[in-house]
């Protein structure tokens, strides 16, 4: 008789999503962990069958609230609609969701009744934690973990891009206003403008590099954290905002403090949401959609207990008027 999925974990020492995936080869286990269980599942007779999944019906896109604001909307309102158009063309239901971190996240996430979970952009390392126990297909979008698969762009090269473009243009004093570094993306975006500066030669000046504070709307705090920069003594003569909402932020305060852009000012962005392009700002170009429809087509093969790996999705510089091209 064969024993259950639940005794073959307890017999590995693990939890049953881990013995789960590491039965299904899916990501969030390690390869010894694999193995262990693996074997010991082959030592007792576990019936590997129990494991073969219905098709999946329902994908839980699951968004941190704070992704929900009017200014993070544009970015990952287009990659829900890639990954709904994706679901669409195969039946599948799509159902977007935000935890309340006053109540269970389990209980919360077990009610959604999904077959798989799409984690995109932030999520905390607490929630993470209880997506992988439930054992789940999981892919993360805009996002990255260990031991879990992920659809990124290229983040880092978007920035090295947009600093070597503004250097080539004359530029010597490039600022980059950041949010908070906890974000995934941001903290490669940081790191391609740092790498720019690299490549060019520079050494990276700790007082270009802006971060608005913690627990400040993006709005008052990107305005303080532009003021930080502003009154320096040698202020910067051009700014690379970690997103498009923050920079057109920018370009409101720089006009409301008299300065002529893009005379006095190159100002540019990240994710070419389509507000940019309406304020002439120069950006780097993210397929968000296409972001959506690879998360989806992670989940897929993952049910089907194939091997996925991390995807990076190339990005492209935007030139408009506001770095004067």
């Amino acid at each position: 008789m064969s024993i259950s999925l639940r005794a073959l974990a307890q017999a590995a020492g693990v939890s049953i999503g881990t013995a789960s995936r590491a039965l299904k080869h899916q990501a969030g286990v390690s390869e010894q962990q694999r193995q262990h269980v693996q074997q010991l599942a082959a030592e007792l007779g576990y019936d590997i069958s129990r494991l073969q999944r219905e098709p999946i019906r329902r994908i839980l896109f699951l968004l941190h609230a704070q992704h929900t604001t009017a200014n993070a909307t544009p970015f990952y309102a287009e990659v829900e609609r890639g990954a709904r158009l994706e679901c669409l063309d195969k039946g599948i239901e799509l159902q977007p969701f935000s935890v309340n971190a006053n109540s269970s996240i389990r209980r919360q996430l077990l009610q959604q009744e999904a077959d798989a979970i799409l984690c995109v952009g932030f999520i905390e390392p607490e929630t993470l934690a209880v997506v992988q126990a439930l054992g789940k297909p999981t892919t993360l979008i805009d996002a990255s973990a260990p031991q879990l698969a992920s659809v990124n762009p290229d983040n880092q090269a978007g920035t090295r891009l947009m600093t070597a473009q503004l250097i080539a243009q004359g530029r010597q004093r490039i600022a980059f206003l950041s949010g908070s570094l906890a974000h995934h993306s941001i903290r490669l975006r940081e790191r391609g403008y740092r790498e720019a500066l690299f490549q060019a030669g520079r050494l990276a000046d700790p007082a270009l590099e802006a971060l608005i504070p913690p627990g400040l709307d993006l709005a008052s705090g990107t305005r303080l954290a532009l003021n930080e920069l502003l009154n320096l003594a040698v202020p910067p003569d051009a700014i690379i905002a970690f997103n498009d909402a923050c920079a057109l932020i920018v370009q409101d305060a720089c006009r409301e403090r008299g300065m002529t852009l893009p005379d006095d000012m190159l100002i540019c962005g990240f994710d070419d949401i389509a507000a940019a392009e309406a304020a002439h700002l120069s950006t780097v170009a993210v397929d968000k959609a296409a972001l959506g429809a690879a998360g989806v087509a992670q989940l897929l093969a993952a049910a089907e207990h194939q091997e996925i790996t991390d995807t990076l999705h190339p990005v492209r510089l935007i030139l408009r008027a506001s770095t004067g091209v």
